[in-house]
């Protein structure tokens, strides 16, 4: 959710600049601009995509040893050109001294307005982070230093946010400053960087510092410095550890594929087998994959709580079927942006569990640190980014290792989720002795197939491509599934929606003569999942009843689901039923369905309107 570069070097950094934000369009925006200096601030902003402020640069000559850089995610203010990154600010009878470019939400921007207003600074568009370039330029007033200066001002301020200033007068040197979003320094030989993720900074050094909450940096082209100021707390200098970024330029390349939601879709296999790789060349399964104090934690665990949203959030609900029928241990799974405004009984041997793709999700974070504060003891990350704020904030943690994902609706990181929580129960119940020593090694082999498993699923594509004309034309979708198949179905319903536009609800199946059965008529298409499991004679009653009514149905079956097709049922058949892995193998197919029906429609695949990647504000 919105995305900053910034750049200090000794040759022209426009050129690092624009290719950042291109790696940082994932993150959704509606605008982008740019500020260099060259005798004075140089601007450009625009609406539209980052190939516009491209042509744009170019047309302009622009260029300079020293910028930001940003792409905007409307949240104060309507996508626009003056309410687009970068912001100035300057007395109104003063040249400009300050430039900002901004991440997250400012909660106190009106009663700063209103007080910088009366000191005179005129405000020219509607976002609260014009309140941030006021602010910072009305404290040089005391102080020639913009370090100390955006130190005074972040104190103020109230919110989550991740900041990038220059100042005019002192063109040489940027500031950034990270309080619950994310960012970053990129080290280099020729110069110093900042960006919201590595990825935008791979073509200029792979050395990166990732920031802390508080931290405050002072980059120049010969080195840097950061300070700490927490709110309440004194400046102080810190040191932060450099990381070599083993990022590959190759995994943030499309490749031979249209979109990256495809080239993510078929990245799955290897992806799940990148996650599970410690399990494939081990004779059993050991909790020290999720930490060292995890068996420590494990074996005091009486419950799980599951925080997550979107994506996450539906993994999180079918790790519930998992862990309540293999490893008999009572789960919970809360929207972590609910979680976070009730009043829930903390219990201290309940396990709290944190998903999140990017690390970054500020509901989920803030979920999690509510958790704490009510008396919940332990703490669990699953997670894509080894930097992320979740990944530093809890005591056991395990990463996903799918690489990169940069289309918006999320793919390889709900299969990689859903196997780590598959690994995870099977390592619960292993603890809790519901796990014979046979039933390990049949799971580990089980795993091993994974892989495998997810690979011939791919190969429903043709099929998929072929139902995707017809229901391309629709308007409004049913999904159902029932059993641990539910969650699934939820899933399916939102990447189709996020993607194609087309307006999809997911029921568990029994609930649809409960109300939704009266929307179903010929062009209502339902999605069906049929994996021949206990609950299949339950199903089938389930889509009679959508027989009669005149409806269509969709049906993603396992090859002895038994389920005969008809003019009125289309059917595609996956492999025989796979029991535990049946969830994972089935989310294949709806993600194809969903990317080749927007494929059909001609939607924005990788980057949906009004949809942000990580979702860094509440």
């Amino acid at each position: 959710m919105c995305g900053i570069v910034g750049a200090v070097a000794n040759n022209n950094v426009v050129p690092v600049l624009l290719d950042g934000l291109l790696h940082l369009e994932y993150r959704g925006y509606d605008s982008a601009g740019l500020v260099v200096t060259c005798n004075g601030l140089q601007r450009l902003r625009t609406t539209g995509r980052v190939t516009e402020l491209q042509k744009l640069a170019h047309e302009k000559n622009t260029h300079g040893f020293a910028g930001i850089a940003h792409t905007r995610w409307a949240t104060h203010g309507a996508p626009s050109e003056r309410n687009a990154h970068p912001h100035f600010s300057g007395m109104p009878d003063s040249s400009v001294r300050i430039a900002v470019v901004h991440n997250g939400i400012i909660e106190n921007h009106e009663v700063m307005r209103k007080r910088l207003q009366a000191e005179g600074y005129e405000f020219v568009s509607d976002t609260d982070t014009e309140v941030i370039a006021h602010l910072i330029a009305f404290n040089l007033k005391h102080t020639d230093d913009l370090l100390t200066a955006v130190c005074t001002s972040i104190d103020e301020l109230q919110g989550a946010y991740a900041i990038a200033v220059m100042e005019e007068a002192r063109p040489e040197r940027i500031v950034v400053a990270r309080n619950g979003a994310p960012l970053l320094l990129g080290l280099g030989e020729s110069g110093n960087y900042a960006a919201s993720d590595a990825s935008a900074l791979l073509k200029a050094t792979r050395n990166m510092i990732y920031l802390e909450e508080g931290d405050v940096a002072e980059l120049t082209r010969d080195g840097y410095r950061i300070v700490n100021c927490l709110q309440g707390n004194s400046v102080r200098e810190v040191k932060r550890t450099v990381h070599e970024s083993n990022l590959s330029t190759e995994a943030i390349e499309l490749g031979p594929y249209t979109h990256y939601m495809q080239k993510e879709i078929f990245e799955q296999p290897s992806a799940v087998a990148n996650t599970l790789e410690m399990v494939f060349n081990a004779q059993s399964i050991s909790p020290n994959l999720f930490g060292s104090e995890a068996e420590k934690v494990f074996f005091q665990t009486k419950s799980i709580l599951i925080l997550a949203c979107g994506t996450s959030y539906h993994a999180g609900l079918v790790a519930r079927y998992w862990l309540e029928t293999v490893a008999g241990l009572p789960c919970n799974v809360e929207i972590a942006s609910e979680y976070r405004y009730r009043n829930p009984i903390a219990d201290p041997h309940t396990l709290v569990v944190g998903i999140s793709q990017s690390g970054e999700t500020a509901d989920t974070l803030a979920a999690l640190n509510y958790a704490k504060k009510l008396g919940h003891r332990y703490s669990l990350a699953i997670c894509n980014v080894p930097e992320s704020a979740l990944i530093r904030q809890t005591d056991l943690r395990f990463l996903t290792r799918a690489g990169p994902e940069i289309g918006v609706a999320s793919t390889k990181a709900f299969t990689t989720q859903l196997a780590s929580l598959l690994l995870l129960t099977v390592t619960l119940a292993k603890m809790r002795h519901k796990l014979s020593a046979q039933d390990e090694q049949q799971m580990i082999m089980t795993l091993r197939h994974l892989p495998m498993a997810l690979q011939h699923a791919l190969q429903v594509e043709p099929q998929v491509r072929i139902w995707a004309e017809s229901f391309a034309q629709k308007r409004h979708a049913l999904f159902l599934g029932r059993g641990v198949h539910y969650p699934i179905a939820m899933e399916g319903a939102l990447k189709l929606k996020e993607i194609s536009y087309i307006h999809a609800e997911a029921y568990a199946a029994g609930e649809l003569k409960h109300g939704p059965l009266a929307l179903v008529d010929d062009e209502m298409p339902v999605v069906a999942i049929a994996p021949n499991d206990q609950l299949l004679g339950k199903l089938k009653s389930n889509l009679q009843e959508v027989h009669a009514r005149g409806g269509e149905l969709y049906v993603f079956a396992d090859a002895d689901s038994q389920i005969a097709q008809s003019e009125n049922e289309h059917v595609i058949r996956l492999s025989e039923h796979a029991g535990l892995l049946s969830p994972i193998l089935h989310t294949i197919p709806l993600q194809l369905l969903a990317y080749h029906v927007a494929l059909v429609k001609g939607t924005d695949v990788d980057k949906p309107r009004n949809l942000a990647k990580a979702v860094t504000v509440e």
